[in-house]
């Protein structure tokens, strides 16, 4: 099993799907993260259910609304 903080530490200055609580699917270059999983993201773009896209840039993400993590 991968340990989410291993998957992110390899992750640095990569594209990474971020699965949210909401439904929600950020994808972006994870540009830091600290020890509670929170993020920056850059370059980020936001996919919803009904598959509109929104670009959105730098994000700051904090790590509880987060489901899963994948590596693009």
């Amino acid at each position: 099993m991968v340990m989410p903080l291993n998957l992110l530490e390899k992750s640095m200055d990569r594209r990474v799907s971020l699965l949210l609580k909401d439904g929600r699917i950020l994808e972006g270059k994870l540009a830091g993260f600290d020890e509670y999983m929170n993020m920056v993201l850059e370059e980020t773009a936001e996919h919803t259910i009904t598959a509109e896209e929104r670009r959105l840039g730098t994000v700051v993400l904090r790590g509880n609304n987060v489901v899963s993590i994948a590596p693009i």
